[in-house]
């Protein structure tokens, strides 16, 4: 566990990156100030004179106050966005009598949980006792790769904790909370709750329905077509292909049908991106996806449904299902520890998701470019959509 990892204050606002490149965001409307360039960290004092801890001024001056520190640790969570996973983007800010003495979010799965690097930037550890720690989502209570946030928080002596909302997860679920009023701890729940369940929509969807977050994602001429009938077309700019790659490398899981292999041979990397790669699936229930492919060869970790065989060789997998129907599939890749996934095609895959209603998100990019004929995109009503134009194609998102 990487107590001693400090989280590293910039002297600038929080960056957010977005398909027109890096948006700077404000950290709410607060004059305090986090300063430091070699993360030292000054600490800062909130404007109004109420002090949470001392249990003054209104109730309404005291959520106000709540909120303003739940907005800072959201934007701290958002640093996670492409490491984290598997796990939840979290946030965690410590303040003692209207000063942030400590700040850290989840770097990475496997390393070190938002509270233990906030406490590990505090400076003076015997100021704790008298300090309030607000966390996005409910302290863990269970030994995973590190050990339970909440037993951290009470070994320290937090006397309050503010938690944004309760994790879904079955292995917490409100047992982090109660270790902690059990311990004498006071614990607020459902600061900002839906601005901190929509931070982690993915992680919430997997560890409500047992499936992974779904986005459906492909690129297709004005006219409506995939592919001419070669399927050989190129839709997307440099720009937007980078942007997609970025994009690759916020989800577990690329999915794509065996014709897709067949006929572009992918590699299913973020190469125009630096980021992580993620797990990259075939569904290839005959098996017929050439030997020579990028996704066998290439010696990347790759898994592949089918309805023959189970086998394992190096970072190949085969996995017998009995059908290869989206709900089989899905269940399986959360019993795996995937939480979200992109399905990038082929058309046949694309309408199977659609028609079972199987997804969460859809992404398509659109070309000027017209075919005329060729491989025909998936139907769907996109009336209610608003667009976005990147580098001259016209980027459409739904979520639900």
């Amino acid at each position: 566990m990487t107590t001693d990892e400090k989280y590293i204050q910039s002297s600038s606002p929080s960056k957010i990156e977005g398909v027109r490149g890096s948006m700077t965001e404000t950290t709410a409307s607060s004059p305090s100030k986090i300063e430091g360039a070699r993360g030292s960290m000054t600490e800062t004092t909130v404007s109004s004179p109420s002090k949470i801890e001392g249990g003054r001024g209104s109730m309404t001056e005291a959520k106000s106050i709540d909120e303003r520190y739940m907005r800072r640790a959201l934007q701290l969570a958002r640093q996670g966005g492409g490491h984290a996973s598997p796990n939840p983007m979290v946030g965690a800010v410590v303040v003692h009598r209207g000063k942030i003495i400590g700040e850290g979010f989840h770097r990475c799965c496997g390393q070190g949980h938002a509270e233990v690097n906030a406490i590990a930037s505090v400076r003076d550890h015997t100021l704790l006792s008298e300090s309030t720690i607000y966390v996005t989502l409910e302290p863990c209570s269970h030994y995973g790769k590190t050990p339970p946030c909440a037993k951290l928080l009470i070994e320290k002596n937090i006397k309050r904790v503010v938690v944004g909302t309760l994790d879904p997860f079955e292995k917490v679920s409100g047992r982090g909370v109660q270790m902690l009023r059990e311990a004498g701890v006071e614990v607020e729940v459902g600061i900002l709750e839906q601005q901190c369940r929509d931070l982690n929509r993915r992680f919430f969807t997997a560890h409500t329905t047992g499936m992974p977050w779904v986005m459906l994602k492909w690129a297709q001429s004005s006219d409506g077509f995939l592919a001419d009938e070669n399927g050989a077309v190129q839709f997307s700019t440099p720009l937007t292909r980078a942007l997609m790659h970025r994009e690759r490398s916020m989800v577990d899981a690329i999915v794509v049908g065996a014709n897709t292999v067949k006929i572009d041979n992918p590699s299913l990397t973020t190469r125009h991106w630096s980021g992580n790669s993620p797990l990259r699936v075939v569904l290839d229930k005959n098996l017929s996806m050439p030997s020579d492919c990028k996704l066998i060869a290439d010696g990347g970790k790759t898994l592949i449904y089918n309805a023959i065989k189970n086998e394992t060789k190096g970072s190949l997998e085969w996995v017998k299902l009995n059908t290869i129907e989206p709900q089989s599939w899905l269940r399986d890749l959360y019993r795996r520890g995937i939480t979200s996934v992109m399905v990038e095609g082929g058309a046949n895959v694309l309408q199977q998701m659609l028609d079972a209603n199987a997804w969460n998100e859809l992404r398509i990019e659109i070309s000027p470019a017209t075919l005329r004929k060729g491989i025909k995109a998936p139907v769907v009503d996109l009336s209610h959509t608003i667009g976005e134009e990147i580098d001259g194609n016209l980027i459409v998102r739904e979520t639900r």
